[in-house]
């Protein structure tokens, strides 16, 4: 592959950040675009403490076709990895205009953009949502998609859809959907990392809130499922991990040599209950964290997890962080931003 530069839209979020890296690991140039409604710039400065250099940065919206298309005219991209999405799915149920607007309408505009500046292989970030609370367990990726619990969801549904058909109408387009299950942990360096605005809506950056004293108390959502312990199950992934699937769809893709089309699960292939984190996690730190059981939350998925057997054999990629190892680094990246927070 002459040409390795990769456009990473929503690239300073925490996934995409992440990917940066990995990118770069594996010999490709990552360019990072992000309007920075979802992430922080001081993902930039990790980057560059990482790299010992900086990653070449838009600040702009996907949305934005001028802006977009002025981009792709400064560069000669091998391939997009596509992040740029809103992702809070409360938010979502409140707002779901604005999801459907920004989410399906930023993936038309690049989907556009692509196709007028001849770059063809895409990955696209969906999630794990599109299959509700699945009949069985573990997951493939043949297991029928259920109604989205959530606009956010939908949108992911919709995504992969909208790729489906472009593809079959475009010769020489290609695109890989990965689905993500439960990105946690961060960067082994702890220069980047999770940044929730405000309240965490996931599990891990509220333990690790929760054991520096940001947050009071962590409220369990019901421990009367049927799991091991009664608390729901989860597959659990280290962002790297993740990061590094996306390498290998891109490697994948760009070996094509046709339109092409596919989805991939990535998760350990291992379920995970919320009270084996909390023990996994005062584990590693080796402080114990304050948590009560409340009422189950509504639209909770009681369990899932994923197969990982096609990712495993056509991609040549398998999941290599343990739990304790994602909860490590992600207690690490905490404790950073509380020496920060303090010295401020």
């Amino acid at each position: 592959m002459a040409m390795k530069k990769i456009l990473i839209t929503g690239g300073a979020g925490y996934i995409g950040s992440h990917t940066a890296i990995a990118m770069v690991n594996s010999g490709f140039e990552p360019v990072i675009l992000d309007d920075f409604s979802n992430s922080e710039k001081s993902m930039l400065v990790g980057l560059r403490d990482i790299l010992g250099r900086d990653i070449q940065c838009y600040e702009g919206n996907c949305n934005d076709k001028t802006f977009l298309e002025q981009v792709f005219a400064e560069n000669d991209f091998l391939g997009v990895i596509h992040f740029a999405a809103f992702k809070a799915v409360g938010e979502s149920t409140q707002k779901p205009l604005k999801y459907y607007a920004n989410n399906i309408g930023s993936l038309l505009v690049l989907l556009e953009t692509m196709e007028k500046f001849e770059v063809k292989n895409l990955v696209f970030s969906s999630s794990c949502t599109v299959y509700g609370q699945p009949d069985v367990l573990p997951v493939l990726e043949s297991t029928p998609r259920k109604d989205a619990e959530s606009p956010y969801g939908n949108t992911k549904k919709i995504g992969e859809d909208i790729l489906r058909d472009y593809i079959k109408s475009k010769p020489g387009a290609r695109a890989i959907a990965l689905r993500y299950f439960n990105p946690i942990g961060a960067h082994p360096s702890a220069a980047i990392g999770e940044l929730p605005l405000g309240v965490p809506a996931n599990l891990v950056p509220f333990i690790t809130q929760t054991a520096v004293g940001i947050r009071e108390k962590l409220t369990l959502y019901g421990n009367d499922y049927d799991t091991v312990d009664g608390t729901c199950v989860r597959d659990y992934i280290h962002v790297m991990d993740l990061a590094d699937a996306h390498v290998k769809a891109l490697e994948y893709l760009a070996q094509q040599e046709l339109d092409f089309f596919d989805l991939f699960n990535v998760g350990t292939g291992n379920g995970n209950t919320v009270l084996e984190v909390i023990h996994a996690f005062e584990k590693v730190s080796g402080m114990p964290l304050n948590y009560q059981v409340g009422p189950r939350r509504p639209g909770d998925v009681e369990k899932t997890w994923a197969n990982t057997d096609k990712i495993n054999s056509k991609l040549g990629w398998k999941a290599q962080y343990s739990l304790e190892d994602s909860l490590r680094d992600s207690w690490k990246w905490q404790q950073k931003l509380e020496e920060s927070r303090v010295l401020k």
